[in-house]
Order: C-alpha cells, then sequence, then structure tokens
C-alpha cells in the first residue's frame, strides 16, 4: 500500500480540479467545428443531449468512488460486484487504453500547437513526448505536487476558453443559426455519437479516490461541480463556433485557433499554443496517474508482473507502474514515427476497451449501490447508453480480444499457483 503521508490529502478543489482536467482534454480543441460541419447549428441539441446523458455516467463513477475508494478503481469496483478475475479483465481494459490513449492525447494535443506555430512533424512529436515525460514526473513525485499543477492547468485552460468566448461573442450573427438543423435531424445523431468521447474521462479519477480527505463527503459534490463546469465550456465553445460560422472543410478540427486569434489579437498565438498545452497536459496527469495505480493494484492481486507493484522509497509514488507505462509510450511513439500506424488508426483502438470498462463499472453499480434506488436508475441507464455506443466500433472490437488472451495467461497462472486447477470463475 501506499504510505500514509501520501493518503487523505486531497480537498474538494482538487477533486474538481482533477474531475475537469480528466475530461476537458483535446476534445474541446476540434470537436465543436467538427460537431458542426456534421450538423450544423443543430449540433447544439448535440452538445446538450450529451451533457444531459453523460450527467447520469458520471455520477455513477463518483458514487462508486466515494463509497468504495480504492487504487484499483473501476477493476476493483467489479471485484466486488462480480469476482476478481473479472475485476482483473476490466482492469486490463481501462490499462491498455491508458497505454495507448496517453500517447494519442499527447500527440493530439502537440498536432494542434504545431499547426498553430507551423511546426513540423518532427517538433510534434518532440512536443508530446514533453507532455508525457512532464505527467510522469509530476506523479512520480506524488499526487499532492502534481494535483496543486493540476488546479494551475485547469484555471488557465478555464481562463481562455471564456476569454474567446467573450472576445467572439461580438461577432456572433443569429443568421449562422439558419437553417438551424441544415442536414437532417439524423446528423444531430451522427454528432452526438461524435461527441460521446468528448466526456470519456470520468473513469480516470476513481483510481485516486482513496487519497481523497473525504470521499463521501466530497466526491459527488465535486461530480456535480466539475459536470457544470464541463458541459458550460462545451457549450459555450460550440455556441460560438456555430455563431461566427468558424467551421467547414479544413477549418473544422482547428476553430479554436481561430477564435483565440480572434479574441486576443497578437497575442492569440501564444495563447493558442498555451491551450494546446493545457488542455492535454492536465488529462495526461489524471490518466498517467490512474494507469500507474491500476498497475499496482493488479500486481499485488497477481493479474500483472509483480514489477508494477514497487513504490519509491523517497516518494512512496507507484514508481514500478511509472517505469512501465514509460516503456509502453516510447514504443508507441516509436512505432508512430516510423509512419506504420497512423494516429488515426491509433485513435481507434482504445475505443472499445474504453467503453467495455464503463460498461463494467456501470454493471457494478447496479450490484454495489443497490440499497440506492436513485444510483441503480443511474448505474442501469449508463449502461445502457454505454451499450449502445459499442455497437458503433466496428473493427476495434477485435482489439479487446487480446486483452482477453493475456488477462486468461494470467489467470491461469493464479490457478496454478494457488493449487485449484478445479477453480472457476
Amino acid at each position: 500500500m501506499i504510505h500514509p503521508t501520501e493518503r487523505s490529502s486531497l480537498r474538494l478543489h482538487h477533486i474538481v480540479a482533477l474531475y475537469v482536467g480528466s475530461v476537458l482534454g483535446c476534445g474541446v480543441l476540434i470537436l465543436p467545428g467538427l460537431s458542426a460541419e456534421i450538423a450544423g447549428p443543430g449540433s447544439l441539441l448535440s452538445w446538450i443531449f450529451i451533457i444531459v446523458l453523460a450527467f447520469p455516467m458520471a455520477l455513477t463513477m463518483g458514487l462508486l468512488s466515494a463509497w468504495f475508494p480504492n487504487d484499483g478503481g473501476v477493476s476493483y469496483f467489479v471485484t466486488l460486484a462480480f469476482n476478481e478475475q473479472v475485476g482483473a479483465l476490466v482492469g486490463w481494459f481501462f490499462l491498455v487504453s491508458g497505454i495507448i490513449g496517453v500517447p494519442i492525447l499527447a500527440l493530439t494535443g502537440a498536432g494542434y500547437i504545431a499547426a498553430a506555430y507551423g511546426l513540423s512533424e518532427f517538433w510534434r512529436i518532440v512536443i508530446a513526448v514533453s507532455i508525457i515525460l512532464a505527467g510522469l514526473f509530476l506523479n512520480y513525485i506524488g499526487m499532492r505536487i502534481s494535483s496543486q499543477v493540476q488546479i494551475a492547468v485547469v484555471l488557465g485552460t478555464i481562463c481562455i476558453l471564456v476569454g474567446a468566448f467573450i472576445g467572439s461573442y461580438r461577432t456572433v450573427e443569429l443568421s449562422h443559426f439558419t437553417p438551424f438543423i441544415p442536414n437532417g435531424w439524423m446528423s444531430i445523431g451522427y454528432a452526438a455519437t461524435l461527441l460521446f468521447w468528448s466526456y470519456i474521462g470520468w473513469e480516470a479519477v476513481t483510481h485516486i479516490a482513496e487519497e481523497f480527505e473525504d470521499p463521501k463527503r466530497d466526491v459527488v459534490r465535486g461530480t456535480i461541480i466539475a459536470s457544470i463546469i464541463i458541459g458550460s465550456l462545451y457549450l459555450l465553445t460550440a455556441y460560438v463556433v456555430v455563431g461566427t460560422h468558424m467551421y467547414g472543410p479544413g477549418i473544422s478540427d482547428v476553430s479554436l485557433v481561430y477564435l483565440i486569434e480572434g479574441s486576443f489579437g497578437q497575442y492569440g498565438m501564444i495563447l493558442t499554443g498555451l491551450t494546446g498545452l493545457f488542455v492535454c497536459l492536465a488529462p495526461s496527469i489524471s490518466y498517467i496517474s490512474a494507469a500507474s495505480r491500476l498497475g499496482y493494484s493488479l500486481a499485488v492481486t497477481g493479474y500483472a508482473p509483480s514489477f508494477l507493484a514497487r513504490l519509491s522509497e523517497r516518494y512512496y509514488t507507484h514508481i514500478g507502474g511509472l517505469i512501465f507505462l514509460a516503456g509502453c509510450f516510447s514504443f508507441i511513439f516509436i512505432v508512430y514515427s516510423t509512419g506504420l500506424l497512423s494516429l488515426a488508426f491509433l485513435i481507434q483502438l482504445p475505443n472499445s476497451t474504453f467503453i467495455l470498462t464503463y460498461i463494467g463499472g456501470c454493471a457494478a453499480g447496479m450490484v454495489l449501490l443497490k440499497d440506492n434506488r436513485y444510483a441503480v436508475f443511474l448505474s442501469a441507464l449508463s449502461l445502457i447508453l454505454t451499450s449502445c455506443i459499442l455497437l458503433f466500433v466496428s473493427w476495434a472490437i477485435f482489439f479487446p480480444i487480446g486483452i482477453i488472451l493475456i488477462w486468461g495467461i494470467f489467470l491461469i497462472r493464479n490457478r496454478k499457483r494457488m493449487g485449484d486447477p478445479k477453480r472457476t470463475m
């Protein structure tokens, strides 16, 4: 376990910052423009729809974190609700999602910075690697310090986005909102499916809940506050993108660049770079933290190499998991730099595993929160919604099969170690 001095150190403002940092990622850079290109002004309905539907999912994760705080996060919830083997499988789903997702996040944000400053692909990779190194270092020295950095990063992001909204609001024209649904009602549904990914991130903070000062008091409150902040920022950004008609072929994925430049004049380029840096550094910190803690949890239960359970003698942080993640991140960057795999291909890989992680957590919520009918309803609603999204992952559904094979290897090893080959799930 982690040294006691590292426990119970995070308060409500830390929780809010961690949630906002985890969820408000690079999606705010590209999704307002892309959704507007799909559904026009009607994309605002898609945003409202997703903001409302994401709320029960966020609360489900929050309630589970409040009542069952543990380094294992969703994996631990599934273990309590069902059994250790299935919990380990869900843990591997999230761990592999993080291993691939963090480099994707860094490359996406770095690509935005490179585009704003006219930098080459080489510098894009350098920036992405620097972001991840910062995330690894901050997690090495402890959550107390990294959470303070997270607060500063989140506040910086909020200020820039609000500033872009205020600066762009004067150029909003009502004529840009008509026709409101130019591409038909189905386009709103397609845009909503895309926007679902803007709310991935609630599960990451479940792994850190054991370090909250008072989870039962603060987690649900933090979830509600963060949901309001995130929903407001997404909706305000989408509103000015539509109202200024800052979308269309060639500009939809960089709409925010033009908004920031228009709002802040000659300082716009600098703030564009800071925005790209902030919105990918914040979730990188959260996901690296979650993945290293999950690796520790899986290792101590025998479902991951024992090296992942190693703790830093100086900071009592998860040094084994951080070294493992650093190695995995390096491999992904090397493969990406060779051009063998495109970023578009990599992005599709963790989709199914992220969804399966949520499905496992929502199913666990229905069991563990059964004494609260309201919580069971939220868990069931979230389970239905995430299961529906799973239907859209296409070929990426084959990716979890490889993870199941890895899980099976550790399952067989554990059975042999316990001397009980007849043990069943």
